[in-house]
């Protein structure tokens, strides 16, 4: 029988103690965390991308959903706010890392002043996602959803998206808002829409200059199908309700589940970020009273880097999957 010999080396490094493979309990824990938490973003990665492939000829363009920008209202700014937020939160990553820096030679003075940095952009990407949710629940055009759960869009023969409330006719109505409580136990509206569908279609016909413009993407040009004025026509009489803005029920961009894994993925990364804000906050005070100075090590601060520099690399995945790709 073979005998196993054990050196003095394995014995370090595998042994147990405080710090196996020369890593501390702590950094250790900080690393099974990461990879369960990778993990679970991976599945909800993939259940984007089979979903999003499964519908690929209904999804929406996000060239055409994420085009805000702030003071620039009505000024088609395609991706610059998410580019500008994915640079934010890069740069805080940099700057984590020259507070850990900072900390492995014992310069409590950097480390304050990175650590004070990674903060502010910690803060700035939430407020800007924040900021972005706030126009994508809210919308900006308006569309219509037809009877079998198409989603009609509106435009001008030159191909220029025109909102609902440039065209939408003026009909004095009673409205009732649709919910359990009114008899329909299957359905309940979060907001009544501005317009009525009757308004909308009515001022449809009214103008002559105004398209339909489909969900179902054109293999040929890449973009949205518009159809000619008589197919227009057709389209609205199947008409059945008033979109304006997104919800977990429908949105006026297109694929229902487009805004369902919105909410869900980007919502969790932004609790992630909220989080490791939160902790950093904790941990720059704990610096500026001279806690970790006093031990000897800013171990703490390089845990909670690592943390940090995942949230960020997470967030260079989703903005390739919901923003390029």
């Amino acid at each position: 029988m073979a005998t196993t010999v054990t050196t003095d080396t394995d014995v370090k490094a595998w042994g147990g103690g405080t710090e196996p493979m020369r890593i501390s309990y702590g950094k250790m824990m900080m690393w099974f965390f990461i990879v369960s938490d990778a993990l679970t973003f991976s599945g909800f990665l993939a259940a984007y991308g089979f979903s999003r492939f499964k519908f690929i000829e209904t999804w929406p363009l996000a060239d055409e959903v994420f085009t805000h920008f702030p003071f620039m209202h009505g000024v088609p700014a395609p991706m610059y706010y998410v580019a500008l937020m994915t640079f934010i939160l890069i740069f805080s990553s940099v700057t984590m890392v020259l507070a850990v820096d900072a900390g492995h030679n014992m310069d409590k003075k950097k480390v304050t002043f990175y650590m004070f940095l990674t903060i502010i952009g910690g803060m700035i990407f939430v407020g800007s996602q924040a900021w972005e949710w706030k126009n994508f629940i809210k919308g900006e055009y308006g569309a219509v959803e037809t009877k079998g759960g198409s989603i009609l869009q509106f435009v001008d023969k030159s191909g220029k998206r025109v909102a609902l409330e440039a065209f939408a006719a003026d009909i004095p109505t009673e409205r009732v808002q649709d919910t359990k409580s009114t008899g329909i136990w299957f359905y309940g509206e979060g907001s009544i829409p501005t317009y009525s569908v009757e308004e909308v279609v009515e001022g449809f016909k009214a103008n002559d200059n105004l398209l339909v413009r489909t969900e179902v993407i054109n293999p040929k040009t890449k973009k949205k199908t518009t159809l000619s004025r008589e197919e227009s026509l057709k389209r609205m009489d199947g008409t059945k309700y008033v979109v304006e803005g997104a919800n977990l029920i429908r949105n006026e961009y297109g694929a229902k589940l487009f805004a369902n894994f919105f909410f869900f993925i980007t919502g969790f990364h932004g609790f992630h970020v909220f989080s490791g804000v939160m902790i950093n906050i904790l941990i720059f005070f704990n610096v500026i009273l001279g806690t970790y100075q006093k031990r000897g090590s800013y171990e703490m601060v390089e845990k909670v880097g690592l943390y940090w520099h995942f949230v960020d690399l997470v967030w260079v995945f989703v903005f390739t999957f919901f923003y390029l790709v």
